[in-house]
């Protein structure tokens, strides 16, 4: 269940795009960001409270994080919109994606594994390498690639700031914090250290039908709702596994451009999509005799 609802949740990340492409265009990404995680972050308030009322306990919701470890994972939330949309602008769709997607569960795993939550396994390992793979072939088949330095260290920053996240959220979730509660306050909190962009860069777009349209289905599905799903996932999953699940996100992506915005299936899309489908197979197929893997008390950071 935990990995249905990862995957359930990538599939709301991967309309993202299309989303963009489809009501936003010519906005800045920034405030594409911005207003994302704003209304997202409404969106997840209304959960928390609707989720705790029916509590048999009085629970109170945080608005915004409470301690240090959790206001760095807003600051990730934040710098997520901020390095991997101008990596994107800088290198391209492609490698943008790539880079950051791509080295995500590599960076998550070792991070985790320098806090305490154990080495990832081979069979993660696997997954994770043809997963990767997939996602290299499928991007970078679509279109014509340009490689930027600047660009490739702003998504390794975005991959780091999705791993640092991921691994604060699995030690809230694991120290007993509820997933809608957790998602509210640290998107909140995000949406907070975001703000200023929205008085220097334009947000006309906002006024128009297609702009408020793809602002609302971005607050509400990509992030709200996926994000509930997510933070649910990670119940019962390590952060690494988690996070190499999500690669269906970029295949979502694919298969929705080809669906709404007319982009051609090619040899190496098909290809590469059949990579990284293997991959999440790989990592999906549950071991009966094991059970999920739950961080330690040792577990230090997102």
């Amino acid at each position: 269940m935990s990995r249905l609802l990862i995957l359930l949740s990538a599939l709301c990340f991967g309309t993202t795009g299309t989303a963009q492409a489809l009501g936003a265009a010519g906005a800045s990404p920034i405030t594409v960001g911005e207003a994302r995680i704003v209304i997202g972050a409404l969106g997840l308030q209304l959960a928390a409270r609707r989720v705790t009322r029916g509590s048999p306990m009085p629970v109170r919701v945080a608005v915004l994080p409470r301690d240090p470890r959790m206001w760095m994972a807003a600051a990730a939330v934040a710098g997520y919109q901020v390095t991997f949309f101008l990596a994107v602008r800088s290198t391209g769709v492609a490698v943008g994606t790539v880079v950051a997607l791509g080295s995500a569960p590599v960076v998550t795993g070792a991070l985790g594994w320098a806090a305490g939550h154990g080495r990832p396994g081979l069979r993660w390992a696997a997954a994770t390498a043809l997963a990767a793979t997939g996602l290299a072939i499928l991007t970078l088949t679509a279109g014509s690639a340009q490689v930027s330095l600047d660009g490739v260290l702003l998504a390794l920053g975005a991959a780091l700031s999705y791993a640092v996240y991921t691994l604060t959220v699995k030690r809230a979730l694991v120290a007993g914090a509820g997933a809608e509660a957790t998602m509210a306050a640290l998107f909140t909190g995000g949406a907070l250290l975001l703000a200023p962009a929205l008085f220097v860069l334009p947000v006309g777009w906002l006024a128009t039908v297609p702009g408020a349209s793809t602002a609302i289905w971005l607050g509400l599905v990509p992030t709200a709702l996926a994000y509930v799903l997510f933070a649910r996932g990670l119940h019962g999953l390590s952060a690494a596994e988690a996070s190499t699940l999500t690669l269906a996100e970029p295949l979502t992506a694919a298969l929705l451009g080809v669906l709404l915005l007319d982009e051609r299936l090619t040899a190496g899309t098909l290809s590469g999509a059949a990579l990284l489908l293997l991959g999440l197979v790989v990592l999906g197929v549950a071991r009966r005799s094991t059970g999920p893997a739950v961080p330690g008390p040792s577990a230090v950071i997102s």
